[in-house]
């Protein structure tokens, strides 16, 4: 209960502050958890960057304000923090699909997001088995895109990445150069000021594999909170990585250790529903 209590109170500071100085870093001390931990958690749960649930908040008052006739478009612009009448528009179009100056005709059809709110809710306990590991630091070698975390994207185009892959040479090539891990996922320079993250398909690097088409990159070497994962993909990998967050971090005396986030693939059907594969979290203790 006290976690939900600390996010909420971070969403009540973020929403005291759509028209004025509003810094992630407070919002993040607010919640008693990291501001890297914190923009990871509001992305996994709410499925939109902190970035984005503001803006999408400020255009749904500034259509409010847009209403009145006595108000003028640089100065809404400039009470949400727009230096310009031309970045506000761009802004309030991306969300409203049409400029403020259309904001009054009759008939016009305008999005509200509301504010935040967390409710508790009494579910059968399901329980969260966990080991920690300590794996030494590692190079893994793959393909590689960056994504956008705006409105949950990744979330869309990451299983899109996996099916094209799944059809394709590099599958087998890189399966068949696993190390014992097997076929990873992993989520690598999470950027939440740019609203962007990298994943990363591949496998361990047992230096056997020459293709200039990968990349290779190393991982550092991390305690890691290794989940066991049952149920058909991508869902249920979702869904355990937004338990994580939501249950496990919180009824525990560990946090993020801003590293990558690594989904272990294990042999098998991945469509089927009793589908076995571990997600691997960085930790280190509070």
């Amino acid at each position: 209960m006290s976690f939900l209590k600390d996010l909420q109170a971070s969403i009540n500071y973020i929403e005291e502050n759509l028209e004025g100085k509003f810094d992630v870093a407070e919002a993040a001390a607010i919640a008693y958890v990291s501001k890297y931990h914190y923009q990871r958690m509001f992305q996994l749960l709410l499925g939109s960057s902190v970035g984005e649930y503001v803006r999408k908040r400020k255009m749904t008052l500034a259509a409010i304000d847009l209403k009145n006739p006595n108000e003028k478009v640089i100065d809404i612009a400039l009470k949400y923090g727009y230096q310009s009448p031309e970045s506000f528009s761009k802004a309030f179009k991306r969300i409203h699909g049409l400029n403020p100056s259309e904001v009054s005709k009759k008939g016009v059809s305008l999005l509200a997001y509301p504010k935040i709110t967390f409710q508790i809710q009494i579910k059968g306990v399901k329980e969260m088995n966990y080991k920690v590991i300590r794996k030494e630091a590692f190079e893994v070698i793959g393909i590689s895109k960056e994504f956008s975390t705006s409105d949950g994207e990744n979330f869309q185009e990451i299983p899109k990445m996996w099916s094209n892959f799944n059809n394709s040479k590099d599958c087998e090539k890189l399966f068949n150069n696993s190390g014992k891990l097997g076929l990873l996922g992993i989520c690598l320079d999470f950027d939440p000021e740019n609203e962007t993250m990298t994943y990363m398909i591949g496998v361990e690097n047992t230096g056997e594999l020459k293709d200039d088409r990968f990349v290779i990159r190393e991982i550092n070497e991390f305690n890691y909170a290794v989940f066991d994962v049952f149920g058909k993909m991508p869902i249920a990998m979702q869904e355990a990585s937004k338990r994580v967050y939501s249950e496990w971090f919180p009824s525990t005396n560990y946090k993020h250790a801003e590293g990558p986030e690594i989904e272990v693939y294990l042999p098998g059907d991945p469509t089927d529903d009793n589908y076995k594969s571990q997600i691997w979290i960085p930790i280190i203790k509070d």
